[in-house]
């Protein structure tokens, strides 16, 4: 998922030792390469990748990238989303890395505004739909849904009906259930931000301040990150007492492939009502002085062989589309028809100013 899941979202969990399971897959399309020499060099071209903390790559794909092209990829891993895109911004006259990836729509107003990439256009972009591209200076490189998910077993336990609308969430009967991540932290805590304000709007007469006040009302809980929220206090993941939470629609095919004993059917569910869709870029990062080398890098994201990797280790799906999808996940992962979405003129306009907002209402 994107930047939090345990695909990494996110993103970040069980992830660790999930991410070095996943650690060992590859397949067997070969990565093209073409502006830096293949090897057998003893002096390799470094090219330094930051990314958030969920980043999964293959070793067997870096070595095999490595021994084509003459480029060593070191992975800079630089914390959430949101720190690596502030540490990426403040860096900038100095910076960390050649290539960033992990920067989602929530965050990427932030990374645009500050001049953070250069534009680079790969011939692999033909294979990415046009709906997934937002800016020049960054390529699209995967994609996945924020939505509330639900613990099958506390609703059946409790004789309770899930909530099945972003609306249904403020009545009382799930008071103190839900908990949230923190948008001024959080990947997806921003993207469920961004779906409420795409919901219901800023004007009229119930505005999304008016539904965050009513969860506060209702006994939101907010945490820092989706780590906390999901194996913190989330009942199907931990010995938590909150059956609803931000997450992902990818959350249940990760139950069902990495659960300790065998299920035949997630223990989770998703309410495909208010999804926010969230997609993943990677970028050059301005002033680098291993261009052709970072520029192959982003290539590389975008080949057919990481982005097979991409459904199970980081739980999102490819933006290339020759590239196919594991039966597993085409199985238990759910696709919403109608995600929610924020142009991003609006999102680089106000985001900060929608946080400050959120921050007043839910902090009060």
């Amino acid at each position: 998922m994107l930047a939090e899941h345990p695909k990494q979202p996110g993103l970040t969990l069980v992830a660790l030792a999930f991410l070095m399971v996943m650690a060992g897959c590859a397949t067997a399309t070969t990565v093209t390469s073409t502006s830096v020499p293949a090897t057998g060099s003893p002096d390799p071209i470094e090219v330094v990748l930051m990314t958030h903390d969920s980043f999964a790559i293959s070793e067997e794909l870096l070595a095999d990238f490595q021994n084509e092209t003459g480029i060593e990829i070191k992975v800079l891993r630089a914390g959430d989303t949101g720190a690596m895109v502030n540490q990426a911004v403040l860096t900038k006259d100095n910076p960390l890395a050649d290539v960033i990836f992990g920067v989602d729509n929530t965050f990427l107003s932030r990374a645009l505004d500050a001049d953070v990439f250069d534009p680079y256009a790969s011939p692999l972009l033909a294979s990415v739909p046009n709906e997934l591209e937002t800016d020049p200076r960054v390529t699209p490189i995967d994609f996945g849904d924020v939505c509330i998910n639900w613990d099958k077993g506390y609703f059946a336990g409790a004789g309770l009906a899930p909530p099945e609308t972003l609306l249904d969430l403020t009545d009382p009967a799930y008071r103190d259930l839900l908990v949230v991540q923190n948008p001024a932290t959080s990947s997806p805590g921003l993207a469920f931000l961004y779906s409420t304000i795409a919901r219901f709007g800023e004007t009229g007469d119930y505005t999304w301040i008016d539904y965050w006040s009513e969860l506060r009302e209702n006994g939101v809980l907010v945490t820092s990150g989706w780590e906390e929220a999901y194996y913190s206090y989330f009942t199907a993941a931990s010995d938590g007492d909150r059956p609803i939470v931000v997450s992902y629609a990818s959350s249940p095919p990760f139950e069902v492939i990495y659960a300790t004993e065998p299920i035949d059917e997630p223990p989770t569910a998703v309410m495909t009502d208010g999804c926010f869709r969230q997609i993943e870029y990677a970028g050059i990062v301005t002033g680098t002085e291993n261009l052709p080398a970072a520029e192959q890098v982003i290539d590389l994201l975008l080949s057919t062989r990481f982005q097979e990797e991409i459904p199970l280790s980081m739980f999102v799906f490819p933006a290339n589309e020759d590239a196919a999808l594991p039966a597993a996940f085409v199985e238990f992962a759910v696709v919403p028809a109608d995600p929610l979405s924020l142009p991003g003129g609006e999102i680089e306009t106000n985001a900060r100013r929608w946080i400050t907002e959120w921050t007043e209402v839910v902090n009060r």
